[in-house]
């Protein structure tokens, strides 16, 4: 009986521990994204997304891409996938195109709140944009260069021609929209957030990590980062925040630890929810996961050169 009441006061302890870091994570959080989501749905509705597209076009043809093309890349950096692909469904783009523009989104997607997070977790805002958006460019290029032609089937759109709505219906649905969003990211970062106290006060998270400690050195990682991997390519970056950022701020994690981790996962995340988007509208499996996980592995080894090579000039969050 003893025994029995240890394991739920623990229990209760782990849970209302967990319960307040949550929801602190969860409202600054919602204090980025809702501002962020009523801006660019603004903007989309304004037709100022579009002249954006059109200005971007010229740029597109490089990587293979027509014009129409740079609003679903616009989409996904300054929102998500699901909008990207929203707007795919509009366009009439061969799979070879989507594939181009799957990796492009996976690798830069979200940009506004990720970079927030990273930023929060002592990385440098401007180097994790730069990084994804730059190589973001570069896979696309290469994708460009080395995809076979035969993947030209048209992918009809199903949304063409579709009227612009009115002010008050785009507010009422952004409204609506929104609402399941807040809803979402406070059950899933609560439950992360109690998910972890509990198997830390048990010491799952200590099992975890010695079973994903391999993987964590094959990309240069510390083992203090297996449970926040696993977190982070299951419900994605944004959700998986409280953790890595309670950890640095615990001490858990060293910055610089964060700091390559952030590396890594700018580049290569949700491997599970955003991969399973485009696998569902038929991009292959291996264009959309391998070459993520590559380019990790090498951006992460060449940051662990960088800083041995330069240790005096390195400062974590500069550069």
């Amino acid at each position: 009986m003893k025994d029995t009441s240890n394991i739920a006061g623990r229990s209760r302890s782990a849970i209302a521990s967990g319960l307040r870091a949550g929801l602190g994570t969860a409202l600054f959080l919602m204090k980025i994204m809702v501002p962020v989501s009523l801006a660019v749905a603004l903007l989309k509705w304004s037709g100022a997304l579009t002249w954006a597209a059109r200005f971007l076009a010229p740029a597109m043809g490089i990587v293979g891409l027509p014009g129409e093309a740079a609003l679903v890349l616009l989409s996904s950096m300054l929102l998500n996938v699901y909008s990207a692909i929203a707007v795919i469904g509009t366009l009439p783009l061969t799979m070879r195109e989507i594939t181009i523009l799957a990796i492009m989104c996976l690798t830069a997607h979200n940009l506004p709140i990720e970079t927030a997070v990273m930023k929060k977790s002592g990385s440098s805002a401007t180097k994790m944009v730069i990084m994804r958006i730059g190589w973001a460019i570069a896979l696309a290029f290469v994708f460009n260069r080395i995809l076979p032609a035969g993947q030209a089937l048209a992918v009809k759109a199903a949304g063409a021609g579709a009227s612009t709505a009115g002010f008050w219906p785009m507010l009422s649905a952004w409204g609506l929209s929104t609402l399941r969003l807040v809803v979402k990211i406070f059950v899933l970062v609560l439950a992360i957030m109690v998910g972890q106290r509990l198997m830390e006060e048990f010491h799952i998270m200590d099992f975890l990590s010695r079973l994903a400690a391999p993987v964590m050195r094959v990309f240069g990682l510390s083992e203090s980062a297996s449970f926040l991997w696993i977190v982070i390519n299951i419900v994605g970056y944004a959700y998986g925040a409280a953790i890595i950022m309670e950890r640095v701020k615990d001490g858990k994690m060293k910055p610089q630890e964060a700091d390559l981790f952030n590396h890594h996962a700018c580049l290569c995340h949700s491997l599970l929810e955003d991969t399973s988007l485009f696998l569902a509208i038929g991009v292959p499996l291996f264009w959309i996961s391998v070459p993520r996980l590559g380019l990790a592995f090498l951006v992460v080894w060449f940051e662990r050169f960088r800083r041995r090579r330069f240790r005096k000039s390195f400062k974590i969050g500069t550069v």
